[in-house]
């Protein structure tokens, strides 16, 4: 298997040609959300701005994009990409509490884009559109906590947080994700002849779990957080990739960071070495 422990840079630029359409939706494809402070202008250039870094990776996968050099530039006119854009108020049915009406108020900013103005930019990047449709995810993810070990279920009211995290996790860059129950995991050992879930490989799933991601999860007092190591088949050699000292949240982002560059063929994904990266 291949072990990652690096993190790679990209590159950015503009320009507006068509590509041929896909099978996935466009309309949601080429959109993304990010949470700003108010709805008036003082934070929209900024809000502009991170929905431009995520469109372009949802688009293409690449995970490698925001740390490019080449992005500043189009960073600087980030609202020239939009098409269109819309707000939410996060705390909608709530008493406004501050003086000015809705200056402190968080709402998601929804960002949305034509189709070649973000594969020609792309394009200028480096890059390319990957339209193909998301597979479904199928997360055999296993957790270790002092003596505490177990497999997150689907239907394990403990695990609902996690599950929940998951796919809020997996939603901006287009993935759906799915949780096996634990008759599944039992069967699944069971044809393995493995004895404990964290022992399962990919080639121990069965074909009938939609791309299947192995993650291990273990708390490190060391670390100050979450020590997460994830692994998904990838013909004959599985790739494997963590992250340390984080909450689940951010180590299930760095999973479907992960899935998402090996599946567009942007190569291997970014290790992320500590919190914070």
């Amino acid at each position: 298997m291949r072990y990652l422990r690096c993190i790679t840079g990209f590159a950015v630029a503009i320009c507006a040609l068509a590509a041929p359409a896909g099978a996935t939706d466009l309309d949601d494809l080429y959109q993304s959300v990010t949470i700003v402070t108010g709805n008036d202008e003082r934070n929209r250039p900024a809000g502009f701005r991170d929905c431009l870094d995520r469109v372009l990776v949802r688009v293409s996968g690449d995970q490698r994009l925001p740390t490019l050099p080449a992005m500043a530039e189009p960073r600087a006119h980030a609202g020239s990409f939009v098409a269109s854009f819309s707000y939410r108020d996060r705390l909608a049915g709530r008493p406004i509490h501050d003086e000015q009406g809705t200056y402190d108020r968080p709402h998601d900013l929804t960002c949305r884009y034509e189709p070649a103005v973000i594969d020609g930019l792309l394009r200028q990047l480096g890059s390319r559109p990957w339209r193909a449709d998301r597979p479904p995810l199928s997360i055999f993810l296993n957790v270790n906590r002092g003596t505490t070990t177990y497999a997150v279920d689907r239907d394990q009211q403990r695990d609902l947080a996690m599950r929940q995290a998951f796919e809020q996790a997996a939603t901006p860059l287009a993935f759906t994700v799915a949780f096996p129950t634990e008759a599944e995991i039992k069967s699944t050992l069971s044809a393995s002849r493995r004895t404990r879930p964290g022992d399962l490989e990919p080639s121990d799933i069965p074909p009938a779990f939609a791309t299947p991601v192995i993650g291990h999860l273990t708390w490190s007092d060391k670390d100050l957080g979450w020590v997460a190591r994830w692994e998904i088949g990838n013909g004959a050699a599985p790739i494997t990739w963590e992250v340390r000292g984080v909450n689940f949240d951010e180590a299930f982002r760095v999973a479907i960071r992960g899935v998402a560059q090996i599946l567009s063929g942007n190569g291997d994904p970014p290790a992320f070495a500590s919190a914070g990266r």
